[in-house]
């Protein structure tokens, strides 16, 4: 699902509330003022309701995602799901390595989100210095969650 390209509720934001959000998030509190405004401009805001699913499983993604606000369900397995608050971040391996979705998200409330799509996500992670080290310890970080024995 291309939620830009499918405009849901896109509305245009200023840059300086997009860098007020963006400040707010871990992925990029090390950013600088020019990086932040960077981010700011190659990024959409987009608000879907409760209920949408953003990622399906095994299908094509073309976005990299951060929730501003609201809630989401992350669905790795019938045994494997986790809810994401505001300041995770979603989408980023299936731009990395151009294979399908690994999760399925769904808006577990109406949610706030900053989208990034393929082209601009590349041109970020070379913009942004640092960046690509924080994805990288999440990446790792979720990895050994899913290869956790269940229980545990």
């Amino acid at each position: 699902m291309e939620l830009i390209g499918k405009m849901f509720n896109a509305f245009h934001v200023a840059r300086d509330e997009k860098i007020t959000h963006l400040e707010r998030v871990p992925l990029f509190e090390d950013c600088s003022l020019r990086q932040l405004r960077a981010v700011a401009d190659i990024s959409t805001v987009v608000e879907v309701p409760e209920r949408t699913v953003l990622t399906r499983a095994g299908e094509p993604g073309d976005e990299f995602f951060v929730i501003i606000d609201g809630t989401a369900l992350v669905t790795l397995s019938p045994q494997k799901r986790h809810r994401m608050q505001p300041g995770a971040f979603f989408g980023e391996m299936s731009l990395l390595d151009g294979e399908p979705r690994s999760a399925t998200v769904k808006a577990e409330t109406d949610l706030r989100l900053l989208v990034i799509d393929r082209t601009h996500f590349w041109r970020l992670l070379k913009e942004v210095p640092g960046l690509t080290e924080k994805i990288l310890v999440t990446l790792s970080r979720r990895v050994r969650q899913v290869e956790e024995p269940r229980g545990t």
